[in-house]
């Protein structure tokens, strides 16, 4: 059977149990208490990262007067376009996070949780609506991402006007960076010493005296993150989730990026299954954070899966974050809802809110996330991985590998 059939007709039967007598306030099997409101939440869905509620308002009002045949793809436009033009928080549009050189650059996501189609574009300069350009690279290519100076040629062909992406707030942020000696800085094994001066920077020789780490310190200092700096007002990404009339969802994000980074850099953002992903068949997840780190695991690509694998939102969204903190010393935050509207979130490392709008709110409504008050929760799944538990747990893991070792 066709997917979209499938689709419809899994809608329609769904439906047809809400209104027989299943009432709309019951939760999903097997949800835990404060994974979210206790409510059935009616379509069409909005949620995103971040309690910037004109977005999540401007996506909203989209899905309810669209006319065209993609009201989620719209929707997911027209909220973070929203955002764009506000500059939100000074980490998503123009004017904002300006690297090295002082200039700013502009990343952005958009997938069809239907076709699973992606658009996105990466460090993209001249241009203010990274999230229209990375529509019109999922509408008018066969490709999934346009970058750099290149993306801005697209853009410009398309008909998007050019524009000065840096303002008198983002040069003076630049200059006293500058001043500051470049700190923070996100170079490493380099001279002169990044913690102390800025650039030019050349390569350390790595048989210098002195330059060399031994194993363990150098293990530390990766995992450290502290010098990136990652808190509510320096973050990659507004990402953002819906669900239209029908069903359909689609997921997005956009950003300019993390505040004197190297020139050319890209987060997790603009990264099918790290900024977002998304699948009408299950759900959708938006990320934020230290995008560095997060983009190498895929978490918003895990929490989907997890939700197939029957977790909670809010179980799928620790368990994501918890296979990275295993790892890394980072700062991150997932929102996720399947495909019914049930929805949860997790923090680690960073203070988070985030914003819902439902077909049964009158507003839109802000949540906050207490970061990591589940690490030893012992969210689904763990029994399946090795998780960092305590120190007592992790010498009994250790304990066992040992003895299965020997054993074989």
């Amino acid at each position: 059977m066709p997917r979209l059939v499938c689709r419809a007709v899994c809608l329609a039967a769904l439906l047809a149990v809400g209104v027989s007598g299943m009432p709309h306030d019951v939760r999903s099997a097997g949800a835990a208490e404060g994974d979210y409101p206790p409510v059935f939440p009616t379509w069409p869905f909005v949620i995103q990262t971040w309690p910037w509620t004109q977005a999540a308002d401007a996506a909203y009002a989209a899905l309810t007067s669209s006319k065209s045949t993609t009201p989620s793809l719209d929707a997911i436009v027209a909220g973070l376009s929203t955002c764009e033009e506000q500059q939100c928080g000074g980490t998503v549009g123009f004017g904002g996070s300006p690297d090295e050189a002082g200039e700013t650059t502009l990343d952005a996501l958009i997938i069809n949780g239907v076709s699973l189609e992606v658009g996105a574009v990466g460090a993209l300069r001249g241009v203010k609506n990274a999230i229209g350009v990375a529509r019109a690279v999922m509408d008018y290519t066969s490709h999934t991402m346009l970058v750099g100076s290149q993306a801005t040629d697209f853009a410009l062909n398309m008909g998007f006007p050019p524009a000065n992406l840096s303002t008198p707030a983002s040069l003076q942020q630049w200059q006293q960076w500058q001043q500051q000696n470049c700190q923070p800085n996100m170079r490493k094994n380099v001279l002169p010493d990044p913690t102390q001066h800025c650039g030019p920077y050349k390569p350390t020789n790595p048989f210098d005296a002195g330059v060399e780490q031994a194993a363990p310190a150098r293990a530390a200092s990766v995992r450290d993150r502290s010098a990136a700096r990652i808190d509510e007002h320096n973050h990659d990404t507004i990402g953002m989730v819906v669900i239209d009339a029908h069903g359909n969802m689609a997921a997005g994000a956009s950003t300019n990026g993390m505040a004197h980074k190297v020139p050319g850099r890209v987060g997790d953002g603009p990264i099918a299954g790290s900024g977002a992903w998304v699948d009408s068949d299950w759900g959708g997840c938006a990320a934020t954070g230290d995008g560095d780190i997060m983009m190498r695991f895929q978490p918003c690509y895990q929490a989907v899966q997890n939700l197939r694998a029957g977790h909670t939102p809010r179980q799928a969204a620790e368990d994501a974050l918890g296979r990275i903190e295993r790892f890394f010393s980072f700062s991150g935050a997932l929102v996720v809802i399947d495909r019914q509207g049930n929805y949860g979130a997790a923090s680690w490392d960073l203070p988070f809110s985030y914003a819902v709008r439902t077909g049964n709110m009158s507003a839109t409504e802000v949540i906050d996330v207490v970061p990591g008050d589940w690490l030893h929760t012992k969210p689904v799944g763990d029994a399946n991985r090795r998780n960092k538990g305590s120190r007592k747990q992790r010498e009994q893991d250790k304990h066992k590998r040992q003895q299965w070792e020997r054993m074989n």
